[in-house]
């Protein structure tokens, strides 16, 4: 055979056998990319409106009220295309579009979290100390203690008085507005603080909100500079000391969504995790007209601290609603469970050059390949990973290139490295195929995180292409 025929066959062949490896932005062409840019902008407007769970189910609501959604009634019969929603606390939702053979072969859910690592207000946090008023704080969810001092904060919650009115509260966002810190030691006196492991140089207990430094204008009386605090949220709020106790107040970077890079590829926020996956499945369930399976959307609160309590995926409310569903057509909700699937939408880690010894380059995920499929999670040989079948994810990787969605695989980084768990193990205790799909994130945890904007666009794609398939 001449030379340059065993050539043009090997490489013939290694375009038949081989995995793909041409890059994302030239699978999406200029077209492709236009759109991703487009889609960036609805998700950044998302991202400065919603830095809570909170603040994240409003968003859906009004959004999905725009396209027709309304409450969900257990007791009604839906036809195809009825559109629904379930408000559980404020603080998680479940939103179905009724399919052409409703739940009767099960139901397809996308399931992310939209809640983010934070800093929130203890129970009684306002003291005064040498002249500074302070707020004591415990952190919610996995965060490197240090990356949340000498950063620009912003304050989000609702108060509840004693008489059961509600405040809502968001203060730093607006320009105009005060924000807040967390102070650090000046490296010049900081001697101690490096001499100690990264560990141990930031307690929880030093994560002291910067709240005030004029006391009340009196020349008698203690606690003056607490004093002076109160006396302000008094005006603003009409509130007194003891309704911080019934208070869910957190403290969130100020920072606003930004384009990263000479290029304006990336996306720099607060919060990615997991909002860069529950922005794209809101926005794939919006646009579902009457699928063949009845779809659902379900953004839980929790998923950071284990998906405990009754708003996170370890309760049963996505249950209830599933059975009420099912329930609505006759159906038996263990039936429909089991015939059921779902895409556990969260993120994972986009491989890091900086950082290049904790990932197996081969088996990572990175920016600008498409949306990050995971086979399995956890950590210490799969422990608290769902693990998905081959024969879900061979369907999933069918379902992905049909509809020309770019998209790849990986794991989050070396085997014995770390590891993190998701939604996924809870809903796969319902007997439903589960698997892990979302956007890889730089810096993940972080106060200021980075995705791709063509990860983000692909992962709508992905979960709308998923919802459409026959």
């Amino acid at each position: 055979m001449a030379r340059g025929q065993e050539k043009k066959n090997v490489k013939k062949l290694s375009e038949v056998l081989l995995r793909d490896k041409t890059s994302g932005p030239k699978k999406a062409g200029e077209k492709g990319m236009k759109k991703a840019e487009k889609f960036a902008e609805g998700y950044k407007a998302f991202l400065n409106a919603a830095k809570t769970e909170r603040e994240s189910v409003d968003f859906s609501v009004k959004a999905a009220e725009k396209q027709g959604f309304v409450p969900f009634d257990p007791n009604r019969h839906y036809q195809p295309g009825d559109k629904v929603y379930y408000n559980n606390r404020g603080k998680a939702i479940c939103l179905a579009v009724i399919g052409k053979k409703g739940a009767s072969e099960g139901v397809r859910i996308a399931a992310a979290h939209i809640d983010n690592p934070r800093i929130d207000l203890k129970p009684i946090p306002l003291y005064e100390s040498n002249e500074l008023a302070l707020l004591k704080t415990h952190y919610y969810g996995g965060i490197k203690k240090y990356q949340w001092t000498a950063i620009p904060l912003s304050m989000h919650g609702k108060i509840v008085r004693k008489d059961g009115s509600e405040i809502t509260v968001c203060l730093g966002e607006k320009p105009g507005e005060p924000q807040f810190t967390i102070t650090d030691i000046l490296p010049h006196l900081g001697k101690d603080q490096m001499a100690k492991k990264l560990s141990d140089a930031f307690t929880g207990e030093d994560l002291n909100i910067l709240a005030g430094s004029l006391p009340y204008d009196s020349e008698e009386g203690a606690d003056l500079y607490k004093l002076n605090i109160m006396k302000i949220l008094n005006d603003r709020y009409g509130i007194v000391e003891e309704d911080l106790i019934s208070a869910e107040i957190s403290f969130v970077p100020a920072f606003q969504a930004v384009d990263i890079g000479f290029d304006r590829s990336m996306i720099g926020a607060y919060g990615h995790d997991d909002r860069v996956c529950a922005y794209p499945a809101l926005e794939a369930i919006l646009s579902c007209k009457a699928p063949e399976k009845t779809a659902v959307v379900c953004l839980a609160d929790k998923e950071e601290i284990g998906s405990v309590g009754n708003t996170g995926l370890a309760s049963e409310y996505l249950r209830y609603f599933v059975a009420d569903l099912a329930e609505s057509e006759g159906l038996s909700p263990r039936r429909v469970w089991s015939l059921s699937s779902c895409l556990s939408a969260d993120v994972t880690a986009a491989f890091d050059p900086t950082y290049a010894g904790a990932y197996e380059p081969q088996n990572s995920c990175y920016l600008n390949r498409g949306v990050g499929v995971a086979k399995y999670t956890g950590s210490r040989g799969k422990s608290g990973s769902n693990d998905a079948s081959a024969e879900f994810l061979g369907w999933v990787r069918s379902v992905l290139d049909k509809a020309g969605v770019i998209w790849q695989i990986g794991e989050l980084g070396k085997v014995d490295q770390g590891g993190g768990g998701t939604v996924a193990l809870d809903v796969s205790r319902l007997n439903a195929d589960v698997i892990d799909i979302g956007v890889p994130v730089l810096s993940m945890h972080a106060p200021f995180e980075v995705v791709s904007k063509l990860d983000v666009y692909m992962t709508y794609l992905g979960v709308k292409a998923y919802f459409e398939a026959k």
